[in-house]
């Protein structure tokens, strides 16, 4: 039964509309609203059974109005303006009518994406059919140019169906964690896992943390490892991304089995060794460590300058920097001396 508006004080406020304003599945508006009862409206229907199914429109408090209207949405009230009052309907009747409201949206949808990839026939193809580099001898293809890298590296996320393993030496600036971010959490949402291992020097600074604490929240996987290794990125077991130069410019993007089955032997080797942490824990504290008093402990350690640059995956003339900086705070002459002063060795007397 319908009513139509109308300026009659006994007139029944709400109509068949959201109470927040809702349109239904196909986008008109008054559709009912396909869900369940909240608590409020729960008890309020109960408290309307137990008053006999009925409830005047002027008996409804202020504060009840809303819940009023989602009733009458999902169908639960019914409005009487010959009476001016609200009638209980049968729950029964509600779960009917919106079981089988679902179960044709489902079907329109299920519909819609069995069509789905017929519809994207043609831009498909044409992606597959994209010109890219030629393949080298040893199953390989070699791209130039950072641009590049990381197009081709976009692509391979956009395409990654089951797994993606990484292994990230040294830190990574704020921009390109702008990036990754994006790119994993597209790819988790998808279903794929992701696992990734760092070099602790990679958490010195918060935006890294948090990329750390919002990918795993949403299911990857991070450990630290605190010794060399090389960068790399797996990709569903069949691509295989590693540096072919030392400046990162060029990178071989490998397809034989072979040489991928070593890479995935190699990358589960680290894992293993690599340590979990709580990056929750970590987020709520701030960095541990700072990169200069990761240097000096490693310094205190006995390691030389070009040693703490490859253990850190730094280069050295960062690593130079930091114990320019040191120096200064302890105030060191030598290496030897700031090792020591670093050590505990200052004579405070």
């Amino acid at each position: 039964m319908t009513f139509e508006a109308t300026a009659d004080p006994t007139a029944i406020p709400g109509g068949t509309a959201g109470v927040d304003g809702s349109v239904g599945v196909d986008g008109t508006a008054g559709a009912a609203t396909t869900g369940e009862p909240d608590e409020a409206a729960r008890r309020l229907y109960l408290a309307i059974l137990a008053d006999g199914g009925r409830m005047r429109v002027a008996d409804v408090p202020e504060a009840d109005q809303g819940t009023v209207r989602r009733l009458v949405s999902l169908g639960l009230l019914m409005t009487n303006p010959m009476d001016a009052c609200y009638t209980a309907v049968s729950p029964r009747a509600v779960s009917d009518r919106l079981g089988a409201e679902l179960r044709s949206e489902a079907t329109r949808l299920l519909v819609r994406a069995e069509s789905l990839p017929g519809a994207l026939d043609a831009l498909t193809r044409a992606y597959d059919a994209m010109p890219r580099p030629p393949e080298r001898s040893g199953g390989a293809v070699y791209i130039e140019g950072h641009i590049h890298i990381r197009h081709r590296i976009a692509q391979l996320v956009a395409d990654c169906r089951t797994e993606v393993l990484t292994a990230q030496p040294g830190a990574r600036p704020a921009d390109a964690l702008k990036i990754a971010i994006q790119q994993d959490v597209q790819l988790l949402q998808r279903g794929c896992s992701l696992r990734t291992i760092y070099q602790p020097v990679a958490f010195s600074e918060p935006p890294a943390l948090a990329y750390a604490e919002e990918v795993t929240r949403r299911g990857s996987l991070i450990r630290v490892l605190d010794e060399p290794f090389q960068r790399l990125m797996v990709f569903d077991r069949s691509v295989a991304v590693i540096s072919a130069t030392d400046d990162h410019s060029t990178a071989a993007f490998i397809t034989d089995p072979a040489a991928i089955a070593f890479i995935v032997n190699a990358f589960e080797r680290d894992w293993s060794r690599a340590d979990a942490t709580d990056w929750s824990a970590v987020l709520s504290q701030g960095p541990a460590h700072s990169a200069p008093e990761r240097v000096g402990r490693l310094l205190a350690r006995g390691l030389t300058q070009r040693a703490v640059a490859t253990r850190l995956g730094l280069s050295e003339r960062t690593v130079a920097a930091h114990i320019s900086r040191l120096r200064d705070r302890y105030g060191a002459q030598t290496l030897f001396q700031l090792g020591w002063l670093m050590r505990g060795g200052r004579d405070d007397g």
